[in-house]
């Protein structure tokens, strides 16, 4: 590929109000841009993770902090602790939501691939937050070491659900890697005295050994991939990467530490980056024969003009990448969405 990406990737949410919207939308604006296609995560998971305390809030010995719920939208977004006295191990944690949706959603993919819609050969893509993300947005630092493996077990239990609803060859997971870089960049920050945002020994390890472990969890059948982050509240970051050296640190550790092949990796890119000083770690990035690289570097306020500047800085340093935004769209002003998914079918090949 020489001065154009080959592909595009939907990081996950997407500002429609339903899976069906989404997908014909999807599939009619960038269909041969796409091997996958995600339902957009409506409803409830508009926002991430932040219907997991609604739903987490429902377990016996697990309290609502704060005396009066904090709305947004139809979500209460007020943080957790386990009640004074329980065993973390003793928590009987409910169905987390995301089998349900994902077997509800894959029903409509199934639907319209059968109409034509949504071409053959195009996976059901299921983006799941990281155990570690859920933990340690909405947990008292004292209490993460402890209630992290009941959560990750809950997790697990939906992916094995949705491993068994959906057939193997039509599915892709997503792991979504966010508030790990929110603990590397404190750490980094405050002088590797991030104790409140971090509950483990070597922080390097602990992260990409566990996001290891999430895309070994995946069947070699099922499609994996990462998207990392560095957040996207009210479309910002909690902070803006100096460059993507650690974003390319943890792509390595991550694929030298899985016992799969990664079939993706997406990087994002902040709008105003289109020098040279940010891709040029993209040097030393190594990943798995075959894995896909998507840069997110589509951003809705300057539209093809800025993505093309922000390609024509990475190609040096990344010959062979498809295009994404940052992070997903569905906190996007309404009435976006079709100029951002136009975008990416401008500035990207067909495979």
């Amino acid at each position: 590929m020489t001065g154009q990406p080959q592909g595009a990737l939907l990081v996950g949410s997407v500002n429609y109000d339903d899976a069906e919207t989404t997908m014909r939308e999807a599939a009619g604006m960038l269909g041969d841009r796409l091997k996958r296609i995600p339902d957009g995560e409506p409803g409830k998971r508009f926002h991430w993770i932040m219907f997991q305390p609604d739903v987490l809030g429902q377990t016996d010995g697990i309290e609502r902090v704060g005396e009066h719920p904090v709305p947004l939208r139809m979500l209460d977004a007020r943080p957790l602790r386990i009640a004074d006295g329980v065993d973390p191990a003793d928590l009987k944690l409910p169905p987390l939501g995301y089998a349900e949706a994902a077997e509800e959603s894959y029903a409509v993919f199934r639907r319209l691939r059968g109409q034509g819609v949504i071409p053959e050969g195009t996976r059901f893509q299921v983006s799941l937050p990281t155990p570690l993300a859920v933990v340690g947005a909405f947990f008292p630092p004292e209490q993460r070491a402890g209630f992290e493996p009941v959560y990750r077990a809950a997790m697990y239990r939906e992916l094995e659900e949705i491993l068994d609803a959906i057939p193997h060859d039509d599915l892709a997971i997503q792991w979504d890697n966010a508030v790990e870089f929110g603990i590397i960049e404190d750490i980094a920050h405050r002088g590797g005295h991030g104790a409140e945002s971090w509950w483990g020994d070597d922080v390097w390890a602990g992260l990409t050994e566990r996001s290891a472990d999430q895309a070994s969890r995946v069947p070699e059948d099922v499609e994996v991939g990462f998207h990392l982050c560095y957040g996207d509240v009210a479309e910002k970051h909690f902070i803006e990467p100096t460059d993507s050296a650690n974003l390319v640190r943890f792509a390595n550790m991550v694929t030298e530490a899985a016992t799969r092949p990664i079939t993706w990796i997406h990087l994002p890119v902040p709008i105003e980056r289109d020098d040279d000083a940010y891709f040029a770690p993209l040097d030393d990035l190594r990943l798995h024969e075959g894995t896909e690289l998507y840069l997110g570097l589509v951003h809705r306020e300057d539209g093809d003009e800025g993505a093309r500047r922000r390609i024509a800085a990475a190609l040096p340093h990344a010959p062979r990448f498809g295009v994404a935004t940052e992070c997903g769209i569905g906190r996007a002003p309404e009435g976006s969405t079709e100029g951002i998914l136009r975008t990416h079918a401008d500035v990207s090949a067909a495979w």
